[in-house]
């Protein structure tokens, strides 16, 4: 196959745009960002099963409370009543009854007060366990909508140079000969497609060419199509080739 110097440079350009469209499709399909970001999702559903047991013991607690409270005020509203009788009453026996009630009303009293004091502080521990565990989720959605803004970014600008570099591609491709563009696309499949010759060295695989190679390359014309021995890609010499 023959073609000019400039279609073969041209194909190299060809050659540069695609590999720039296949970057800027990775980094628009996987931005750097989504991998922390599902390490997030994750870590708040964690976070968040946390905060559920806690709620839950805290809920726990204040019933706990609740029911304590309730018994305080029946034990009060029972010695408010007898403290009545007693103050009423010209009996006796049933004074002495009603002071020993109310002693034992007392001692029940004393008794729940205690436990209300435990609850109120084993609540008070509840309520700050569930305001950390808070704080934890609320910095982790902080850090995921501040990695998701930047991803989106990522990715804006990443399909932004897609979408130039595929005009581009498009353009350019349309002044390469048909037949040397058909060429070049075949072995761009496993290759990079062509690539230049610099200090006797193929920039698309980076291998330096032996002597013998360079010698063939010497030989051949300057519109002749030549491959690289290594990789496969047309090979295109410049002043810098090294020949």
């Amino acid at each position: 196959m023959n073609a000019s110097p400039a279609d073969q440079l041209r194909l190299v350009e060809v050659a540069g745009l695609d590999a720039r469209i296949r970057q800027t499709d990775h980094a628009r399909r996987n931005p750097p960002q989504a991998g922390r970001v599902q390490e997030l999702l994750a870590q708040r559903q964690t976070l968040s099963q946390e905060l559920t047991a806690r709620l839950g013991a805290r809920d726990d607690l204040r019933t706990e409370l609740s029911r304590i409270e309730s018994d305080v005020a029946v034990v009060d509203a029972r010695s408010a009543r007898d403290a009545e009788r007693l103050a009423a009453s010209s009996n006796s026996k049933e004074a002495q009854g009603l002071e020993s009630e109310l002693a034992s009303l007392a001692r029940r009293k004393s008794d729940l007060e205690d436990a209300e004091l435990e609850v109120m502080e084993r609540l008070e521990q509840a309520d700050a366990a569930v305001a950390a565990q808070e704080a934890l989720i609320a910095e982790t959605n902080a850090q995921g909508a501040e990695l998701s803004a930047e991803a989106k970014r990522v990715v804006a600008e990443a399909t932004a140079a897609f979408d130039a570099a595929t005009r581009d591609r498009a353009a350019l491709a349309a002044s390469v000969p048909a037949d040397l563009l058909a060429a070049y696309e075949k072995l761009a499949v496993r290759s990079a497609g062509a690539a230049i010759l610099r200090a006797r060295t193929c920039e698309g695989c980076h291998m330096v060419l032996s002597g013998t190679d360079l010698n063939a390359l010497r030989r051949a014309a300057e519109d002749d199509v030549v491959y690289c021995p290594e990789c496969g890609s047309i090979l295109v010499r410049t002043y810098d080739s090294g020949l």
